[in-house]
C-alpha cells in the first residue's frame, strides 16, 4: 500500500536532504556544535548523575513480535581460567548475542527506508545483509553529548503513565516546556516521557508494547522547527502503537530518520530522571548517550547518563 499524501507533505517541509551537504551521514547531529556543548557543560550544577538504561537482560523488553531481534543471551566462555599455568592469574571472560536494537538503542539512520530511499536521497539499497549499512551507519555518530531537555509530558498531564491510546502532539511538547519552565532550543536532545516503561518495570512486557502511547506524525515538524538533534523516549515503538492513522506503519521513524536525519531513541528510562528534574526543579541537563560504534550497523546499545 502506497504511503498516502499527508505523508509526503510532511515529508516535503521537514527534509533536510543536501542541508550539510550531498555526502552527510550524520543530519542533525551536526546541531550540536562545540558551543552547543559549552553551554551544555556550564549548565551542570549539583553533578547528579542519572542512569537512563534498562539493564540488559535474557528477559528484556523483546515478545518475538520482531523476528531476529532477540533479548540479550549472555553466556561465560571461560571461568577463573588460568590461562598461563597454574598458579598464574585467573581470568572470567563472556559473550552476548543480542538485537542491536533489543534494549535502551538507538536508531541509526539507515534503519528505515521509505520509497526506495534513505537519509539523503541515498538508495536504500546501500544497506546489505553482507555489510550492513553502507552510509549513515551508527559508527558515524561518533559523539553524542548535548544538552538534554526532559519533556515530562506524563506529570504536565498530572498523571503517572499516559494511556495507551494517547498520541503526543506538538501541544503536548509544549505544554511540557511550559511546565518545565524549559525551552528547548537548536543541538538539544529531546526525551519525551510518557510513563509507558512503568508497565514493563512492573512486569507486563507485552502491555509494555502494545497498546502504546507514542509520537504523532505531528510532531517531526515540531522537531524540525525547533533544530532538535535527537530525540528519545520510554517506549518500545517510540510512535503510538497501533498508529493514529490507519495502516499508516512508523510514519514518525520514517519522518525522523529517512527526511530529517535525525536519531531517534526508544527503551530509555526516564523515572529516575523525571524525579531527580522534579526535585531540582530544572528540566535541562548534560546528556552523555555515547552510541557503540558498529560499523554499518544500523542501531546500537546504548547507556545514557544525564548529569543535573
Amino acid at each position: 500500500m502506497a504511503l498516502p499524501e499527508e505523508f509526503h507533505e510532511i515529508a516535503k517541509r521537514v527534509n533536510n536532504w543536501g542541508r550539510w551537504g550531498a555526502g552527510d551521514e550524520i543530519g542533525t547531529l551536526n546541531l550540536i556544535t562545540d558551543e552547543v556543548v559549552r553551554q551544555a557543560t556550564a549548565g551542570v550544577r549539583s553533578g547528579r548523575r542519572v542512569p537512563l538504561a534498562l539493564p540488559l537482560r535474557q528477559d528484556g523488553v523483546q515478545t518475538g513480535m520482531i523476528p531476529g531481534r532477540v533479548n540479550p543471551l549472555h553466556a561465560m566462555v571461560q571461568t577463573n581460567q588460568e590461562l598461563f599455568g597454574p598458579g598464574t592469574v585467573a581470568c572470567s571472560d563472556d559473550v552476548v548475542t543480542m538485537g542491536l536494537q533489543a534494549g535502551t538503542h538507538w536508531d541509526a539512520l539507515p534503519h528505515v527506508s521509505h520509497s526506495g530511499r534513505i537519509y539523503n536521497g541515498r538508495p536504500a539499497h546501500t544497506v546489505s545483509a553482507h555489510a550492513g549499512a553502507e552510509f549513515g551507519g551508527i559508527d558515524k555518530a561518533r559523539h553524542v553529548v548535548s544538552r538534554g531537555v526532559l519533556l515530562d509530558v506524563a506529570r504536565a498531564r498530572g498523571v503517572d503513565r499516559l494511556a495507551g491510546d494517547h498520541a503526543v502532539t506538538p501541544e503536548d511538547l509544549a505544554a511540557a516546556e511550559e511546565f518545565g519552565a524549559v525551552r528547548v532550543r537548536a543541538g538539544d536532545i529531546v526525551l519525551v516521557r510518557t510513563g509507558q516503561v512503568r508497565v514493563y518495570l512492573a512486569g507486563d512486557k507485552h502491555g509494555y508494547g502494545y497498546p502504546s502511547p507514542g509520537l504523532s506524525v505531528r510532531c517531526p515538524e515540531w522537531f524540525h522547527a525547533r533544530d532538535v538533534a535527537a530525540v528519545a523516549n520510554d517506549t518500545l515503538t517510540f510512535e503510538i502503537f497501533p498508529p493514529e492513522i490507519d495502516n499508516l506503519w512508523l510514519p514518525v521513524h520514517a519522518l525522523d530518520l529517512v527526511e530529517m536525519g535525525m536519531l531517534q531513541g526508544q527503551n530509555w528510562n526516564l523515572e529516575e530522571l523525571s524525579t531527580a528534574c522534579g526535585e531540582e526543579r530544572r528540566y535541562a541537563f548534560l546528556l552523555s548517550a555515547m552510541p557503540e560504534p558498529f560499523v554499518g550497523a544500523t542501531g546500537t546499545p546504548v547507556a545514557p547518563v544525564a548529569i543535573l
